[in-house]
């Protein structure tokens, strides 16, 4: 058995059942990174081997895990760690940067990267001249090759004048030029994915997704940053710390 799970011993002393002793010692190891997305955990026998316990309390555990969405079971090939991203909303983080933080390798799949006149509600979001121009950037996100968000981020061509010199993160390249986004108002709800969306995503026509959009402004208060991204629900949450 992997050493992992040496430190999933658990404790029949107590009161609290076994399996929910299992299920919440196996998530704070997931949510830890101890596995890796797409990563396959050990079988039930084996687990059941490593830490005497019953076939049932594993299933249970397990199915605990499967309800949380933190597992994943493949007919025939077993038990696999959902790729799944939590990210605070107290923070203004990069894409990139808060996977390379959860372990993850990110990636960028581009669909465009346009040099354009803008639209109507980009011209006041941005606080554009109707003859302005804008950069328009429309990619899927990816973590360890899972797609997990689809991401269309305009910026006026003062900028940003040439979109192809963006290579996987937006902000480390307007950082790099003197344009950093220090902060931002973002907007979280609910949709359903469209046609487009659901083919780009490959989740079902209709299905749930969180939609994100945010405002970025640079140190001096300018709005320079407009991006709407629409996130698979099955793998993406956000949380936010609440304190009174």
């Amino acid at each position: 058995m992997d050493s992992r799970w040496t430190a999933l011993q658990l404790d029949e002393s107590v009161n609290t059942p076994l399996y929910l002793q299992l299920a919440r010692k196996l998530a704070e190891a997931i949510n830890a990174g101890w596995w890796q997305a797409d990563e396959a955990l050990p079988s039930e026998r084996s687990l059941c081997d490593a830490l005497a316990i019953s076939r049932v309390t594993a299933r249970k555990a397990l199915d605990i895990l499967l309800e949380q969405g933190l597992i994943s079971r493949r007919h025939g090939s077993g038990t696999f760690i959902t790729p799944k991203l939590e990210q605070p909303l107290s923070r203004l983080n990069g894409f990139s940067e808060v996977l390379k933080a959860k372990g993850f390798k990110p990636e960028s799949q581009w669909l465009s990267r346009v040099r354009t006149t803008p639209t109507t509600e980009e011209i006041i979001k941005l606080g554009l001249s109707p003859n302005a121009e804008v950069c328009r950037l429309k990619r899927k996100r990816l973590a360890d090759g899972v797609v997990m968000a689809i991401e269309i981020s305009t910026l006026p061509a003062s900028c940003l004048p040439d979109p192809l010199r963006v290579d996987s993160s937006l902000y480390a390249h307007l950082d790099s030029t003197g344009h950093s986004v220090v902060r931002a108002l973002q907007h979280v709800r609910a949709i359903n994915a469209t046609p487009e969306l659901a083919e780009l995503a490959g989740i079902p026509v209709g299905e749930a997704m969180l939609m994100m959009s945010r405002i970025g402004f640079d140190a001096a208060n300018n709005a320079i940053e407009l991006t709407d991204t629409y996130c698979r629900n099955d793998y993406y949450d956000f949380v936010a710390e609440l304190k009174r």
